[in-house]
C-alpha cells in the first residue's frame, strides 16, 4: 500500500524478516522426512545455501568444507586469495589492526594487483577436491577477468555487486552487456543484487540462472548510511519471486532461482526467506563465526575497502563453533546461530511441508497486523 509522505511524494510500506512470522499449517511431519535439497542447472546441493564471496568467509579450504557439507562456497576472485601468494599474512594483519586504522590499511592491502595465475591456482584447488566450484567477480571486473575464470574450470559464475542491472548507462563503451555476456558463456550465471521486480526481470531476460536479492553483506554493510539505499528483505524477496512467476509465463517455462542475499543471519531468517519465495540464501556473517573462517573472528566485505567510497566496516563477530556445527549442528546456542539447516528442516516439518519448493507456499503474517 502506498503512503503519501508529502504532497507529490508517495512511498511503499515494506517489511524485513523481523517483521514477519511463519504460520504452521494443519499438518506436521517428522523432520527426518523433510528434504532441504536444492538444484540449480545440473548442480545439486543438500542445503539451499551459498556462502558469500567475502574474504572473511570463503577461502579455498572453507569452500571445500562447505561443499562437502552440501552447500556451495563462492570464492571472491578480487580478494586476497588472488592478490597474494600467502593471504594468511594480510588476513592476520586485518584481524589484529586497531579500528581507527582499519579502513585506510585495508584499502592499501587490497590495492595489490589481481594475478590471473592465482585465479587458476585457487580454482584448481577447489576443483581437485571434487566439490562444485563457484567464484565471483564484480560487474566492473567481469569483462576483464571472466576468460581466466572460465578457462580455470569454474562450474557456476557469480556476478555480485551492491546493485547490478542488465542495462548500465554511461558515456563510454566500457559497460558490461550482461545479455550478450551471459549467452556467450557455457556455465550458469548468478547475478545480483536487485530488490525490485523491474530490476529482477531485466536480469532474468538477460539469461541469469539465478538472481541475488538484496545488497549483500548485511552485518558489515553501511550502504544505508552512506548511500541511503536499502530495501527490507521480506518485501524484496517476495517482489522478485512474483517477477519470477511473471517471467516463467513470459519465457514459456524457464525457471530462474531467487537467492536471498543479505540480512540472513539466523536460522529463522532462512526459513522466512524461503517462505516468501527464495529458493536459497547467501550467507556471510554466520559462517564468519566458524573456527575455520579465514577472517579469524572478524567479518568484512568488499565495500569496506572500496578505494573511493567505503560503505562497509570490519566487524568483530567472534567464533562460536565449526562450519559443520554452524550449518548442520549440534547447536550449543539457543539464538538460531547454529545448526542452521537442522532448524530449517524442523521449521518445514512443523509447518507440514516436505521440500523447499512446497515450503514457499507456507502462510506468513505481519507482526502486529
Amino acid at each position: 500500500m502506498d503512503i503519501e509522505i508529502a504532497p507529490g511524494k508517495r512511498a511503499r510500506q515494506a517489511y524485513s524478516f523481523d517483521d514477519i512470522a511463519i504460520v504452521p499449517s494443519r499438518r506436521t511431519r517428522n523432520p527426518e522426512d523433510v528434504s532441504t535439497a536444492w538444484q540449480i542447472d545440473a548442480y545439486k546441493f543438500d542445503i539451499p545455501m551459498m556462502a558469500a564471496p567475502m574474504d572473511s568467509v570463503v577461502s579455498p579450504e572453507t569452500a571445500i568444507a562447505i561443499g562437502k557439507l552440501g552447500g556451495l562456497g563462492v570464492l571472491n576472485l578480487e580478494g586476497l586469495w588472488t592478490r597474494y601468494e600467502d593471504p594468511r599474512i594480510p588476513l592476520g594483519e586485518i584481524a589484529s589492526m586497531p579500528d581507527k586504522h582499519a579502513t585506510r590499511r585495508m584499502q592499501e592491502i587490497y590495492s595489490a594487483p589481481i594475478r590471473p595465475e592465482l585465479i587458476k591456482e585457487r580454482i584448481k584447488t577447489i576443483r581437485d577436491s571434487g566439490v562444485t566450484v563457484a567464484a565471483s567477480l564484480s560487474p566492473q571486473r567481469t569483462a576483464e577477468l571472466h576468460k581466466a575464470v572460465i578457462d580455470a574450470g569454474v562450474d557456476i559464475f557469480v556476478i555480485r555487486g551492491t546493485t547490478v542491472s542488465a542495462e548500465h548507462v554511461g558515456n563510454d563503451d566500457s559497460a558490461l552487456n550482461l545479455k550478450k555476456f551471459i549467452y556467450e558463456l557455457d556455465v550458469p550465471v548468478i547475478v545480483g543484487g536487485v530488490a525490485t521486480s523491474t530490476g529482477a526481470l531485466h536480469l532474468m531476460r538477460a539469461g541469469a540462472a539465478g538472481v541475488l536479492v538484496g545488497f549483500g553483506g548485511g552485518a558489515a554493510h553501511t550502504t544505508r548510511k552512506v548511500l541511503g539505499i536499502e530495501v527490507p528483505m521480506a518485501s524484496a524477496v517476495a517482489e522478485v519471486a512474483a517477477a519470477r512467476r511473471e517471467y516463467l509465463d513470459e519465457s514459456g517455462g524457464r525457471y530462474v532461482h531467487v537467492i536471498a542475499d543479505g540480512s540472513v543471519g539466523r536460522s529463522g531468517d532462512i526459513a522466512k526467506a524461503i517462505a516468501v519465495g527464495a529458493d536459497a540464501v547467501m550467507m556471510g556473517s554466520p559462517l564468519a563465526k566458524a573456527t575455520e573462517a579465514p577472517g579469524l573472528g572478524w567479518h568484512w566485505g568488499s565495500e569496506a575497502h572500496h578505494q573511493e567510497l567505503p560503505r562497509g566496516e570490519r566487524v568483530n563477530v567472534g567464533t562460536i563453533g565449526s562450519i559443520e556445527e554452524i550449518l548442520m549442528g549440534p547447536s550449543h546456542t539457543s539464538d538460531g546461530s547454529m545448526n542452521l539447516f537442522g532448524a530449517l528442516r524442523r521449521a518445514m516439518a512443523t509447518s507440514g511441508y516436505s521440500d523447499v519448493k512446497s515450503f514457499q507456499r507456507v502462510e506468513v503474517i505481519i507482526h502486529g497486523a
